[in-house]
């Protein structure tokens, strides 16, 4: 063989060399790079699942008010929420449990400021949902019941929080209640939830207002008489 022949082998040997090298390089960059890409994207989805997540489960729509509690009432209160969420009540509560029919909003108030959550549903809801909603009612210190002219499918009401929900299969409502069933704003905290009223049929109405009592005698003076007014017969002796 040549010098020259040599020569040229070497340099053709050099060569494939090379090309070999650059071969060997852009193979590791696709090989690097495409295992980069699949990590952004699994990054990228984890991201996407826990912003998601958290978008759906978030209580930051929980609406908040700040009414005292024991402030009891006889009558009818007109409430600024629909259904209340606080404020003036009955005296008495409604025994916790699932009810088919509307209650007293006075009597379900006094419910929530002893640490229930009060879940309201408009009456033509899906029974399907319905079913969900008794599932998570059928637990203490929870209060079910339709609502008729509710401003959402469902709303979860707790003592100064309330929740408006389009589904009852939404996941923020079991963590509404868990949240706030018996939570830390709930002003008789303990308190009872049954032993008050409770029914499953249609509630006696509370009074628009208080009956006023009849007038009493100053002592030593006797009641003033209305004029041309006829004495009551008196009674006759029982046999």
């Amino acid at each position: 063989m040549t010098k020259e022949k040599a020569q040229a082998r070497r340099e053709h040997l050099t060569r494939m060399r090379e090309e070999q090298k650059r071969k060997e390089r852009r193979t590791a960059l696709l090989m690097w790079g495409g295992g980069g890409l699949v990590i952004v994207l699994l990054v990228g989805l984890v991201a996407f699942y826990l912003i998601s997540e958290r978008s759906q489960t978030s209580l930051d729509a929980v609406t908040t008010a700040k009414y005292p509690g024991s402030v009891h009432v006889e009558t009818k209160v007109s409430y600024k929420e629909t259904p209340p969420m606080g404020g003036e009540h009955s005296s008495a509560w409604q025994n916790c449990g699932i009810y088919d029919q509307p209650i007293n909003n006075e009597n379900a108030v006094h419910s929530m400021e002893h640490g229930a959550v009060w879940i309201t549903y408009r009456p033509d809801l899906p029974k399907a949902e319905l079913d969900r909603l008794k599932e998570l009612a059928s637990k203490d210190y929870m209060l079910l019941s339709p609502y008729p002219g509710l401003p959402a499918k469902v709303v979860a009401s707790s003592w100064n929080k309330q929740l408006t929900l389009n589904s009852a299969e939404d996941p923020r409502l079991p963590k509404f209640i868990s949240k706030y069933k018996n939570g830390p704003d709930t002003p008789e905290l303990g308190a009872s939830c049954s032993g008050a009223v409770g029914t499953t049929t249609a509630q006696a109405p509370i009074p628009d207002a208080a009956p006023s009592s009849a007038p009493t005698a100053t002592p030593g003076q006797s009641p003033a008489a209305t004029p041309e007014a006829t004495p009551a017969p008196s009674a006759s002796p029982a046999p």
